[in-house]
């Protein structure tokens, strides 16, 4: 009898079980990089929901450059945040989950490319402008509120203007010259113009195991919408899609290699508007939730 169970004993034990099952798997640590005006405290539901799915994660949500000090220039804003998340990679042997929302989406990409001994498991774009901004928005009255988006070009592809965020990757179609010329962040990220770092910056972007692209047509902010998921206008301001841009095509930073292999995700959801993508319970189920394993 000694060898048996008893009913009333089971249930703990399996809870025990699971307890310990759970300590021994465990997850990989989370860290989210906000937006443009935005801190950690925007980012507590997001926190709570990955809580929830996967009790005991580590979350740590970066608190740099909060609010109004997100309008510095990204180069400068990418080296403190890659120092930030340098001890929480150190410290996971099995890697980490990168969740970026809007600008922080290009900040995470700019922390990768810089760190070629980063260990990202899935880096979650959430709404982030990979392939420019063109349009008006609240953001851009706030920056400059007497300017129409068709003239912000005299204003971002100058020096000066490389010294705001929203300059870094603000991509006229019908400047594309000069956007080449001038664009000392978003054009080098993506491989649109030759540079000594180029093959270096793909190879730490190969790094990552899954990529995952969340937008949607009704986001109302990123424009195209479909920048979110690296489609951008031509000269005529039709959306070309990722498949067919010329830095795609060319594998200039090894997103083609990255989608041959399966690993680029698209999650579309309509519906959504910007400022609710990291606090919206479905788009984390169906989006997120599945790669924070």
């Amino acid at each position: 009898m000694g060898g048996l169970m008893s009913d009333g004993c089971r249930p703990c034990v399996i809870i025990c079980a699971v307890l310990l099952l759970s300590s021994v798997i465990g997850y990989r640590p989370v860290i989210i990089v906000h937006g443009i005006f935005d801190g950690p405290k925007q980012f507590e539901m997001l926190a709570k929901f990955i809580h929830q799915s996967h009790p005991g994660t580590n979350v740590t949500t970066i608190a740099l450059y909060d609010y109004i000090a997100s309008m510095k220039p990204l180069w400068k804003q990418v080296e403190s945040f890659r120092e930030a998340v340098r001890p929480i990679m150190k410290s996971a042997e099995d890697g980490v989950h990168l969740i970026c929302f809007s600008q922080g989406g290009l900040i995470c990409r700019g922390v990768l490319a810089t760190l070629p001994t980063h260990n990202v498991h899935s880096l979650i774009l959430l709404s982030s402008p990979t392939a420019g901004q063109y349009g008006d928005s609240n953001y851009l009255k706030y920056f400059f509120p007497k300017i129409i988006k068709s003239r912000l070009y005299h204003i971002c592809y100058t020096t000066q203007g490389q010294k705001i965020s929203i300059c870094n990757y603000w991509n006229d179609p019908h400047q594309r010259e000069r956007y080449l010329k001038s664009s000392n962040y978003l054009a080098p990220l993506n491989g649109e113009i030759e540079h000594a770092n180029l093959t270096a910056w793909r190879d730490s972007f190969l790094r990552i195991e899954t990529l995952v692209l969340i937008g949607g047509p009704d986001d109302g902010v990123i424009t195209p919408w479909e920048s979110s998921i690296f489609g951008f206008y031509d000269s005529n301001e039709t959306v070309v899609e990722m498949e067919k841009q010329d830095w795609y095509l060319r594998d200039a930073f090894g997103l083609k290699t990255l989608n041959s292999k399966g690993a680029v995700v698209k999650c579309v959801v309509p519906g959504v508007h910007h400022t609710s993508w990291h606090s919206n319970l479905t788009v984390y189920q169906n989006c997120i939730d599945k790669w924070l394993t």
